[in-house]
């Protein structure tokens, strides 16, 4: 069985409020046994060097390996630099890992200056051959945007799109389990392609429903994130929690 965790937007921004909402998490997480947390993006609220520097101090005691991918409040150049150690450059930040028998790959889903999603055409042919790599093994696909509606006006309106490249792929590779996003500050369950498609709760906010009225997020509400469960079957089980 793989065990693993996933959190979203953490929208760091060296105030001490956010810092100590995202560290309850990690402290939380670093205490299980689990076999790797996915970061589904919006690390840092401005992509300031600076914030990514609280990013990798809070992200770099995990006992288990962090996946992580950025999103549309993250920058690519500081990004790089700080996070991952590599010049910058403005490409999209693309890693793919192997981890317990499966393949987690990070697509970078995000358009620079732009809150909407896109993968580029590049990052498209790089899933691809991805996933055709290994296709004896259990694969997720990650990134920020969820590429459908939700019935969310003010998250619709900055999905991804271009969708119908990435359902191309997905459909012709029978191992991908699930696909792995944030973006929305709230837990979601849907499909995509014929497959899962799960949204992490958000640990700076929670998002507030339409038909809830009042303000588009909660910043009191409890941070919340993802367990995801692949048994040996290959059946998927995801579990949510606040902390």
């Amino acid at each position: 069985m793989i065990v693993f965790a996933q959190l979203s937007d953490t929208h760091l921004d060296l105030s001490d409020r956010r810092a100590q909402r995202a560290t309850r998490v990690m402290d939380y997480l670093n205490g299980l046994p689990l076999d790797a947390v996915l970061v589904t993006g919006d690390i840092a609220d401005h992509g300031e060097p600076a914030e990514y520097e609280q990013a990798r101090k809070l992200l770099a005691p995990s006992p288990h390996p962090v996946l992580a991918c950025p999103g549309n409040h993250d920058v690519r150049g500081p990004y790089r630099e700080v996070l991952l150690d590599e010049p910058a450059h403005d490409g999209p930040v693309n890693r793919a890992h192997k981890v317990a028998g499966a393949t987690f790959v990070m697509c970078d889903s995000t358009v620079p200056g732009k809150d909407h999603g896109l993968l580029e055409d590049d990052t498209i042919a790089w899933l691809d051959r991805q996933l055709s790599n290994a296709p004896d093994e259990p694969a997720f696909v990650c990134f920020h945007h969820p590429p459908v509606t939700q019935g969310i006006p003010y998250v619709d309106e900055i999905r991804q799109f271009g969708e119908e490249r990435l359902a191309r792929v997905i459909e012709r590779h029978p191992q991908v389990a699930a696909v792995l996003c944030g973006h929305n500050h709230t837990a979601a369950a849907t499909t995509f392609a014929g497959r899962p498609l799960l949204v992490a709760p958000g640990v700076v906010s929670t998002l507030v429903f339409p038909w809830q009225g009042g303000d588009v997020a909660d910043y009191d509400a409890p941070p919340g994130v993802a367990f995801h469960l692949l048994d040996d079957e290959g059946r998927l089980t995801t579990h949510y929690r606040t902390v």
